[in-house]
């Protein structure tokens, strides 16, 4: 099957929070998009229709997207899906994200995240499907060894979770099928903190249960669904002795998918190569409850609390390689990143389950 003209995509695990909004600019740079998601961490949509991450992209992008509800640990069903479409590329979001229940339940993080990559990768391989754009984090730089942490930083040192851990794994995998085999090209992303929402307010980030990050859960405070946020640790050596992350607006992000797959489709190149995606800069988790509050004009009420196992006291990237290489560098600002999470989670306060 000749893909090399294909602008068909598959996006693994697309109706979660990167892939969804990722849609959006792949559509308005001429790709086919195709998603496979098995649900588990999307909303899902009525009887018959698509999931609801999906049905708001339609609406953004005015057209229809082609959805497959397939897990990647179903081999025969993912094949089938390969089986109806040319790909020229995979983008694969798909897994579980969770640090603290990866600790709880590494086998199944495990399970899914490293043998469904497997699968995946295996199934590529059939349908001569080579090129890869693979969603990975930053976690894999462990506790930081310098700052800001380049491409070069030493990875697999020191990680304390099995979603870390996951990744770790799935890199190397990656990096023994391009040795393999030269026909592989892939490009691994290491994203730091995505947060944010689409600027029209109707696609954003819904955690299930309690979120594990601290954007949604301070949106969800400044709504009024909860009633103070807990800032572990205000004795780390930075500005104001909170923890400092890389936040990274989430259509930068996805934009930087979109440069990912265009170099993999116009460059003569082969191999693995990895690539930090985020700002550069760090905040505090203080600075970003005050933009908050500024940008809701709500109160965000927090709380000291002790320091939780595993945080480091600082995390931000060096994001030159991605402007040299990809020629993406991100340019929202903590304020739109603030702006878009609060429109929408003022439109949708309960999450896509909100009744319209």
């Amino acid at each position: 099957m000749d893909n090399s003209k294909s602008k068909c995509v598959l996006l693994t695990g697309g109706a979660g929070y990167v892939g969804s909004h990722t849609i959006i600019p792949l559509i308005e740079s001429g790709y086919e998009v195709v998603v496979l998601d098995n649900l588990s961490n999307a909303c899902k949509g009525d009887e018959g229709q698509n999931p609801v991450p999906i049905s708001q992209v339609e609406k953004l992008v005015g057209k229809p997207v082609t959805f497959y509800n397939v897990d990647l640990l179903d081999y025969d069903s993912l094949s089938k899906v390969f089986d109806k479409h040319n790909f020229c590329c995979v983008i694969h979001f798909a897994g579980l994200k969770a640090v603290g229940e990866s600790c709880i339940i590494p086998l199944t993080y495990y399970r899914v995240n490293v043998s469904g990559s497997i699968n995946l990768f295996q199934v590529m391989k059939e349908h001569n499907v080579k090129k890869l754009v693979f969603s990975s984090s930053s976690t894999v730089y462990g506790e930081p060894q310098f700052l800001p942490i380049t491409e070069s930083h030493p990875v697999g040192q020191n990680l304390l979770n099995g979603y870390a851990k996951s990744k770790y794994y799935i890199e190397g995998i990656i990096q023994d099928l391009c040795n393999s085999d030269k026909e592989w090209f892939v490009i691994i992303l290491r994203y730091f903190n995505p947060v944010g929402a689409h600027p029209s307010g109707i696609l954003g980030e819904d955690p299930t249960g309690i979120p594990n990050n601290l954007m949604p859960y301070v949106a969800q405070v400044a709504v009024g669904n909860r009633p103070c946020i807990n800032v572990f640790g205000n004795d780390y050596n930075t500005v104001d002795g909170t923890g400092v992350r890389d936040y990274l607006h989430i259509m930068d992000l996805a934009e930087g998918h979109v440069s990912a797959l265009q170099k993999l489709q116009n460059a003569d190149e082969n191999g693995a190569i990895a690539i930090n995606l985020g700002t550069g800069n760090g905040y505090s988790v203080l600075q970003v409850i005050d933009m908050f509050s500024q940008v809701s004009g709500q109160k965000v009420k927090y709380a000291i609390a002790d320091r939780r196992a595993g945080d480091c006291a600082s995390s931000y990237c060096d994001a030159s390689f991605a402007k040299s290489y990809l020629g993406w560098e991100a340019k929202r600002t903590l304020k739109e990143m603030c702006e878009d999470t609060w429109r929408w989670q003022s439109l949708y306060p309960q999450g896509f389950s909100t009744k319209k």
